[in-house]
């Protein structure tokens, strides 16, 4: 084991624009695994997560809703906190960028780098994607065809003075000290990513004010402009460990981070904009940013329109919370995207947890009670195939060391669960119940059955990062004292013969498969038929005439009302979806193939994150097809799909028939 030390490590602080899914889970349990590893070895270790609060989305949406910003954000990052405790993240600090100290923290930051000239006043004039929250070149707009280069959405034309952060001028420096410390961008390829499609290219002054929204940290100097999300964002790793307070210890002692902990899409601001920050305030940088993958589902994007989203809440209540843990931890190569689908969930559970390590234990626990009356025997008679399973079992701590100091996470399990395999193969090498019949045998039967229950203490030492109330399940019955439960003893030879094991319930029941995956598909008909609207309208009430009714989270005031001709000038057609794919370098945009009537069209369409190609092929949806062609990502798109969607974007449907419709008609 190397030298106990200090270890700081962050997860991404959550945007509260709606409740946290099984891909947000995903990030802060594996946060929570290193953290709690760099624990059980010595390490005094800080955690961090939180919530990012401010911003002129979660302005509109407040709203929308008919509540202030901070009503609305305090309901949601509740439900954060509620989440991670039945998870058990077992977090050190939760920042919410609304909080005082950060507020304050972050207005000296700002005065800092303006007063040493990093930070300089002048006028914005060009576009911005509200749901993006990116500002756009107009040259990268129009090579987009007019809308946002990332998301294929409206863009809106905004002039606006602006407080700007010198980028490049830091530039050259960053790139040498990526050149020059090759693992502070992990995994290796977004290294390049980083260089390649970002900083040699090179850099723009960035935007680090606004004045066309409130919800936002004051200037404190210049009392029209609010903080933009950058500085107030990033600076979340230094501000809640003391920085620019006045009691600093915490970032005396923890900073530089150990690593940041955060998803793909947002490596390159955690790689260019904050560690340029640090420079400029003369901090030192992280030692690492690690970019996890996605979690996704099998099929697509979880989207609650389509009766899809996984509700960890609702796995952990069904499974326990450590089966969900095991199968985030282990289904997904860390550093890659990963699936989530209900049949490798029950098949982690059934085959890992129950079958190798449940069946393991209750084998174990059951032959020392019936063989030697619950006490745990001296090992004796030893024999060849021993040798080969202490080995395995001796190396393992220094195996699992190595790996999770690298952030190899399903690795590191892949490695205990190898021992797990082997005891259950000691196991038909060995037959006990045939040991057992002779007297001789019995010797040999003492060192069997000591070997298991000295494995399984040492895989249940090395699964307490991972899974946090079943290694003290597996304690309870082989009978382990504390003294014998932590990583320093977890050396071959921990368990004391004459201890006396108790027979348990089954770690994880097995689960039945068939009526399993029937449970799922009829709660996914009862998502998809509460997302459904009704076709009919409900009979109106009889009542005096009213104002109109605004429905849903619709904007305060009704468009502007137009022109027969107007809308007459609007050509909509059916058009048959023949051929869909994915624009690779889009997040956001897939490519279909329409059919309209004879003619065959190619359209774009930001629906990625709602649909999957296969949803799409065959149906027929409703195309605006009289727009003039654009470019998104490379390809020209000739018309528009219609969609209806929630004033969040969290739920989205594209327009279709309810009976089957020839292409090409004219939708009027």
């Amino acid at each position: 084991m190397a030298d106990k030390k200090t270890f700081y490590i962050t997860t991404p602080i959550y945007y509260p624009s709606a409740s946290l899914h099984i891909g947000h889970a995903y990030s802060t349990v594996a946060t929570d695994a290193i953290a709690r590893y760099h624990r059980q070895r010595g390490d005094e270790t800080y955690f961090l997560t939180g919530s990012d609060e401010h911003g002129q989305k979660i302005e509109r949406k407040a709203k929308a809703e008919g509540v202030t910003p901070q009503e609305y954000v305090d309901k949601i990052v509740a439900g954060f906190k509620d989440l991670w405790k039945l998870l058990d993240i077992s977090y050190d600090g939760f920042i919410r960028t609304t909080d005082d100290y950060h507020v304050k923290a972050v207005q000296k930051m700002f005065k800092k780098l303006y007063d040493q000239g990093d930070i300089y006043k002048s006028k914005y004039t060009g576009f911005y994607c509200t749901p993006c929250e990116s500002f756009w070149l107009d040259r990268q707009v129009k090579e987009a065809g007019g809308v946002c280069p990332d998301c294929g959405g409206p863009v809106e034309l905004v002039e606006e003075e602006s407080y700007f952060f010198r980028l490049s001028k830091y530039a050259d420096r960053l790139i040498q000290y990526i050149k020059d410390n090759p693992t502070f961008i992990q995994p290796n390829s977004r290294t390049n990513e980083m260089l390649q499609n970002f900083l040699l290219p090179g850099l723009e002054d960035l935007c680090v004010s606004r004045t066309s929204f409130t919800w936002g940290i004051p200037v404190d100097f210049d009392s029209k402009h609010v903080v933009y999300v950058w500085l107030d964002a990033l600076s979340n790793y230094i501000t809640a460990l003391g920085w620019g307070s006045e009691d600093d210890s915490l970032y005396k002692k923890f900073w530089p981070a150990d690593v940041h902990i955060v998803g793909k899409e947002i490596v390159r601001f955690h790689t260019i904009i904050w560690p340029i920050m640090l420079m400029a305030l003369g901090e030192p940088l992280p030692k690492q940013v690690f970019g996890h993958g996605w979690l996704v589902l099998d099929g697509g994007k979880m989207s609650k329109s389509k009766g899809n989203v996984v509700d960890p809440v609702a796995l952990c209540a069904r499974y326990g919370v450590d089966a969900i843990r095991y199968f985030l931890l282990r289904e997904v190569p860390f550093g890659s995207d990963g699936t989530f689908s209900n049949e490798a969930l029950i098949a982690r559970i059934n085959t890992d947890l129950a079958n190798d390590l449940g069946n393991l234990l209750s084998r174990t626990v059951a032959m020392i009670d019936k063989y030697f009356g619950g006490a745990l025997p001296a090992p004796a008679v030893t024999a060849d195939e021993d040798a080969a399973l202490i080995a395995l079992a001796s190396e393992l701590p220094a195996k699992v060391d190595v790996l999770m100091n690298e952030l190899h996470i399903p690795d590191a399990l892949a490695e205990i669960w190898k021992l797990v395999g082997a005891c259950n193969k000691y196991i038909d090498v060995t037959a006990p119940w045939t040991l057992a019949k002779s007297e001789a045998g019995q010797e040999r039967l003492k060192t069997v059955l000591y070997n298991l229950a000295e494995s399984l203490r040492i895989v249940a030492v090395l699964l307490t990062p991972f899974l946090t109330s079943t290694p003290a399940k597996m304690f309870v019955q082989l009978g382990t004292a504390p003294a014998q439960a932590s990583l320093n003893a977890v050396a071959w030879g921990g368990s004391v013969p004459g201890s006396q094991v108790h027979k348990g319930e089954a770690l994880f029941p097995r689960i039945d498969v068939e009526a399993e995956l029937a449970y799922f598909a009829a709660e996914a008909d009862k998502a998809k038929a509460a997302a459904t609207p009704a076709t009919e309208p409900a009979p109106a009430a009889e009542a005096a005439p009213a104002a109109p009714a605004k429905h849903g989270h619709g904007d305060d005031e009704a468009p502007a009302e137009i022109e027969y001709d107007d809308f007459a000038k609007i050509d909509l057609r059916l058009a048959k979806v023949v051929a869909c794919e994915e624009i690779k370098k889009s997040k956001k945009l897939l490519k279909l193939t329409v059919e309209v009537g004879a003619e065959t069209r190619t359209v774009v369409s930001g629906i990625k994150q709602w649909y999957t190609p296969d949803d799409l092929v065959g149906k027929t949806v409703v195309l605006v097809a009289n727009l003039k062609p654009v470019t998104l990502c490379g390809v020209e798109s000739h018309g528009m799909i219609l969609c209806a969607s929630d004033a969040a974007d969290e739920n989205l449907s594209a327009l279709t028939t309810l009976a089957e419709m020839e292409s090409g008609l004219k939708v009027r």
